[in-house]
């Protein structure tokens, strides 16, 4: 599991963040496959943070496979709403960092 621990006021500046964001990545019938796994590695490492919507996924299946991206996609799993969930993995270089934490 990723371990970047985030405060409440770290988490809800992300949401934040979060709301004026498209979903760049759908999430549909094939789950989660290889393929979708290299797709956020890359949106991670260009944005930080990625917002992901959940298509005809039921609400226990979509906390299932939160848990499961932040565990593999080695992202915290910021918070959902509904069919979407943001995913956040700060830049391991600090110049390149494009989200500032409060």
């Amino acid at each position: 599991m990723y371990d970047f621990p985030l405060t409440g006021a770290q988490k809800t500046h992300l949401r934040g963040l979060g709301q004026q964001l498209a979903p760049a990545l759908k999430l549909g019938k094939g789950g989660l496959t290889p393929a979708f796994f290299t797709e956020l590695q890359k949106q991670l490492r260009a944005h930080e943070l990625v917002k992901l919507r959940f298509l005809g996924a039921e609400r226990d299946e979509r906390a299932a496979f939160c848990d499961q991206i932040a565990d593999e996609g080695r992202c915290v799993w910021v918070g959902s709403v509904g069919h979407t969930a943001l995913f956040y993995r700060q830049h391991p270089e600090p110049a390149a960092r494009k989200i500032k934490l409060p």
